[in-house]
């Protein structure tokens, strides 16, 4: 903003047009060659640095939107940025959003350059010819418009306003300059003639504002006619006095709002109040000479304590403002070592996936970096994330085609097993299926529509079979007597068994006492649960015995359990939703594992650092060894379910 200083009273007696004009042209030069009285101390109070005095109001204006609000257009989308410019120009003082309309113009058009060459780019790959693409608005841009040109209604409009209401002004002021001339040249009383010019001085007070190039002018001769009234009345002293007591007055009322703008909170409010004050300063003459010194130093004292406080605060923003853009910096070359890396998975794709838009919501926390870098910046961050999702983008077509192939392929196999299922050769038809079912875990995903409904067909036809076969077997009880015997003889051998000091050659021993189990066949219904119950015990005594960890007795206890059920009538369902649950719980504490070791490092700062570290690592091993036997029982329950 221009700086605004009190202007000290002048001796000039002659102002004519000619030095009108030339003081008009050193102003723009920035060379004030005006010979300053004793009226006046020679220095003004600056409002601000000379560097700064290039910046408009509506500089002014910008700055102080950044202290009420500070909006990162660049982060927003097509949406919100014609609903914020729908908001914004119902606003009728155009002035105070004509920052905002611009930024968010600059915002959209933009992402919109951004749709319409991948629209245009589109439309030339799948075939179309350059000169029939037709651009057409979408919603969005006709919204934009229809509010953009709703803005430049408005600002044209009050430009026009504007211009009308400075050359109203001129015109007002001029016929005063003629009225105090007239006043001059009057013969009126002494007291008639000084409450006239009063009157006129009040008059020009209350006029507004005019063309910058007239000010200076208009100006200067009012300042010459009042010298001019001064000596033609030729005023006695105690009304001169009387005068210069009023103006002190004024000047120590505007010192007081001065200073009571040091209590101010808003920093662009106290600058601007002070601008004003500056322009009332102007309007006032000269005050008693004991008194100019003192009451020049005390406004200047207050004017530049503003200035120091406002030059303060903009002086931290921008260093705020560079931690920023350090910050972003930092976060944008953690984006470009995640997008480096070659990833040929799901899983890898998804956790970079992550990791990035963990960074995305990190930078949304920061501020904005200094104007001449906040734009490059972005740009270097978003090019990066847009950059690895183009790329996961191709990832994920060539995989839907791969798990279209991957259906086709499980579809097949679905037909051959249906063709087995009618089948009455029991062992020939229970290899060729378990083919089936070994073929099937080597093909990959099908896509997720397809998935569950293709599963269900396989898994039935593979049902329907083994369940005949289970039928069969389940009527043939010719041989009951003696597998009871068998397993009693069992439960003896392995009580009695000694074991050696080979760990895993005794697991191999209670695989084998399991199989043997289950290779004897059925019992009579009411010794089942008893015979079941000793062998249990047996095994349980002696894994005891053993010293055996809990995840490999779980998973031994786990298969017999369900090798002892799985031809029941309602097998198949148990043990699906039993696979189901052991899945879930382990994807939860494998994700719950996941988060707790991503953020044990926040608690570096806290207080209690050690103690909450401590217990969060209690929590994480604890989850890991309850997946370990988790994953003991899956793997055990699977096994079961295609054996």
């Amino acid at each position: 903003m221009e700086e605004q200083r009190p202007t000290p009273e002048k001796d000039e007696k002659i102002i004519d047009q000619n030095v009108a004009e030339e003081a008009t042209e050193s102003i723009a030069e920035k060379e004030n060659t005006t010979e300053e009285t004793a009226e006046e101390p020679k220095e003004s109070p600056k409002t601000e640095t000379e560097e700064s005095t290039i910046e408009s109001a509506e500089e002014v204006t910008e700055e102080g939107e950044v202290e009420e609000e500070v909006i990162n257009f660049e982060e927003m989308t097509k949406e919100e940025l014609v609903v914020l410019l729908e908001e914004s120009v119902k606003e009728d003082d155009v002035t105070r959003i004509k920052n905002k309309v611009a930024s968010i113009k600059v915002a959209f058009l933009k992402l919109n350059k951004v749709d319409k060459d991948k629209q245009f780019a589109d439309f030339i790959e799948n075939g179309g010819k350059e000169e029939e693409y037709v651009n057409v608005d979408e919603p969005l841009e006709v919204r934009f418009k229809a509010s953009f040109n709703i803005y430049k209604q408005n600002k044209a409009k009050y430009n026009a306003d504007q211009e009308a209401l400075k050359e109203r002004n001129l015109e007002l002021k001029k016929q005063v300059l003629e009225e105090l001339k007239d006043l001059i040249n009057s013969e009126e009383t002494l007291k008639k003639t000084y409450d006239e010019f009063k009157a006129i001085q009040e008059r020009w007070k209350e006029i507004g504002i005019v063309a910058q190039g007239e000010v200076n002018n208009l100006w200067q001769n009012y300042h010459f006619l009042v010298e001019k009234f001064f000596d033609k009345v030729k005023i006695n002293k105690e009304l001169r006095d009387l005068d210069l007591k009023r103006n002190l007055e004024q000047k120590i009322e505007i010192c007081e709002k001065t200073e009571e703008l040091l209590l101010e909170p808003s920093i662009i409010k106290s600058f601007k109040e002070l601008q004003k004050l500056h322009d009332n300063w102007k309007e006032i003459g000269p005050v008693p000479y004991d008194k100019k010194d003192e009451i020049w130093d005390r406004f200047k004292a207050a004017t530049d304590k503003i200035n120091e406080r406002r030059k303060n605060y903009y002086d931290n923003l921008h260093e705020e403002q560079k931690k920023n853009l350090e910050s972003k910096t930092a976060l944008c070359i953690k984006a470009e070592e995640l997008c480096t890396v070659e990833l040929s998975n799901i899983k890898d794709w998804q956790k970079y996936s992550d990791e990035l838009n963990e960074l995305m919501k990190v930078w949304r926390t920061i501020g904005p970096a200094p104007k001449k870098h906040n734009d490059e910046i972005w740009a270097r961050f978003k090019g990066q994330l847009n950059a690895f999702f183009e790329r996961k983008k191709d990832f994920y077509n060539k995989l839907k085609e791969q798990q279209m192939n991957n259906y086709n392929l499980k579809v097949d196999l679905c037909v051959q097993a249906e063709a087995l299922k009618e089948s009455t050769e029991w062992k020939k038809t229970t290899n060729d299926l378990i083919q089936l079912q070994k073929e099937w875990k080597t093909i990959g995903p099908v896509p997720k529509k397809h998935s569950d409904k293709v599963w269900k067909r396989f898994r039935t036809a593979c049902d329907e079979f083994f369940e005949k076969k289970s039928e069969y077997f389940s009527n043939i009880h010719s041989h009951e007597a003696d597998n009871l015997t068998k397993k009693k003889e069992l439960i003896e051998k392995i009580k009695a068994y000694s074991f050696s000091e080979n760990k895993e050659e005794n697991l191999n021993v209670f695989k084998d006492f399991q199989r043997e189990w289950m290779d004897i066949g059925h019992v009579p219904i009411k010794m089942k649960d008893k015979i079941q119950s000793e062998f249990r015990k047996a095994i349980d005594s002696q894994m005891q015995k053993l010293s055996i960890d809990e995840t490999e007795m779980t998973a031994i206890n786990y298969k017999t359990r369900f090798e002892n059920v799985k031809n029941a009538g309602e097998a198949k369902n148990m043990m699906s939703r039993e696979r189901s649950f052991l899945t879930n719980k382990i994807n939860k504490l494998r994700d719950d594992i996941n988060l707790w070791e991503n953020n044990v490092g926040f608690f570096a700062e806290s207080k209690n650092a050690n103690l909450l570290k401590v217990e969060f690592e209690k929590k994480i091993d604890k989850a890991k060894q309850e997946m370990l036997v988790l994953e003991a029982k899956l793997k055990a329950l699977n096994k079961s379910m295609i054996d």
